[in-house]
């Protein structure tokens, strides 16, 4: 199995509970066709969906055709992520609480957003790795000194971060299992006027005392989270976790109605799910609005899926370019603004101290 094949594989496995097609398809797979279930486990570990695969080949009954070692170690792997998930959520409760007693609404994002929404038939199918959510930014500060007198310090007190436009620098708290991040933004600045707090607010849910986004606004932010953050649209990636996130929302509503609100961030929106259309085998809730722009994104995303040596070449160009971008909007910062001004010559004073003290 080509990396293009044991993604599709994967993909139809995490729909066979609820789409029939691909129930017979995988079927016909596991019974008739040598399955390379080394390159299944690296790919579905490091794209986050290793207890989801878990889970739906176990719910669908599918499991005597796996390799009973490899079934131990997916039962095993699953347990652990199922306890992670049971601490990450009484932990966000418990920073709910801190935050609502002090007259702050915390709206929770992501991961945890969708394990209160309880989008899976199962919470130990969701790899989670901070407690990401935002507030208004009149409430940011204060948000963030509460945590902090809470007992939550920074992941690496050492580390002299440069300001962050999205999010705090993660906090942790000694016993606690997952980091916080705390936001007042939930995309990059080119971006975040089309997509932000004051957006989000207006059609949150709540669910007993916690607040999550609406579905349309949790599916954006699933394909956003990345196609934007992380460069997805760019270097023309899909990975398992968002796209299996998106999936399981596009049940929930309608993504091409969801995507109507937007204006520059529709076309992204749209490239990932068509590339989810066809990673998932064209499932109905995962229609995208096609256009020529689209399809050659998605000529892209097919070539680079199969010509590995092109796709690590064309990415380091990508991830070079938007670096130099980034540090040159970073620099013109410096100049109109006091924050990124004061880290600069902090920082440049730093590397002074370290290299007379090298020296």
């Amino acid at each position: 199995m080509n990396y293009k094949e044991t993604l599709f594989f994967i993909g139809k496995c995490l729909t066979i509970n609820r789409e029939k097609h691909n129930l017979e398809i995988i079927k016909n797979q596991l019974k008739n066709e040598a399955i390379n279930w080394e390159a299944v486990v690296k790919l579905s570990t490091s794209h986050y969906v290793f207890p989801a695969l878990y889970c739906n080949l176990k719910k669908a009954n599918l499991l005597s055709y796996l390799p009973s070692d490899l079934v131990d170690f997916m039962q095993h792997i699953t347990q652990l992520n199922l306890d992670r998930n049971l601490e990450i959520l009484k932990q966000a409760k418990e920073l709910n609480k801190l935050l609502i007693e002090n007259n702050i609404t915390p709206i929770f994002l992501k991961g945890v957003g969708s394990l209160f929404q309880d989008i899976y038939d199962d919470i130990a199918e969701r790899m989670i790795a901070d407690i990401d959510f935002i507030v208004s930014k009149e409430n940011y500060i204060k948000a963030i000194i509460l945590v902090k007198k809470f007992g939550y310090t920074k992941v690496n007190k050492f580390k002299h971060h440069s300001p962050v436009f999205r999010h705090h620098p993660r906090l942790h708290k000694k016993d606690c299992v997952a980091p916080v991040e705390i936001h007042k933004e939930v995309l990059i600045q080119k971006f975040a006027d089309e997509f932000n707090f004051n957006l989000i607010e207006k059609n949150c849910i709540k669910i007993n005392d916690i607040t999550v986004l609406n579905y349309d606004h949790q599916l954006s932010l699933s394909i956003l989270s990345n196609q934007i953050n992380d460069d997805g649209y760019y270097i023309k990636n899909l990975t398992l976790k968002h796209a299996y996130d998106a999936y399981l929302l596009s049940k929930k509503t309608n993504a091409k109605k969801a995507f109507q609100q937007f204006y520059h961030l529709k076309h992204p929106l749209n490239c990932f799910l068509a590339s989810c259309y066809q990673t998932f085998n064209k499932i109905d809730s995962l229609t995208y609005e096609s256009n020529s722009e689209i399809e050659q994104y998605l000529e892209d995303f097919n070539l680079y899926l199969v010509d590995e040596k092109k796709r690590k070449k064309d990415y380091k160009k990508i991830k070079l370019k938007l670096y130099l971008i980034r540090k040159r909007d970073f620099i013109l910062k410096t100049i109109s603004h006091k924050e990124y001004r004061n880290w600069l010559i902090n920082d440049l004073l730093i590397r002074l101290k370290l290299k007379k003290m090298a020296a």
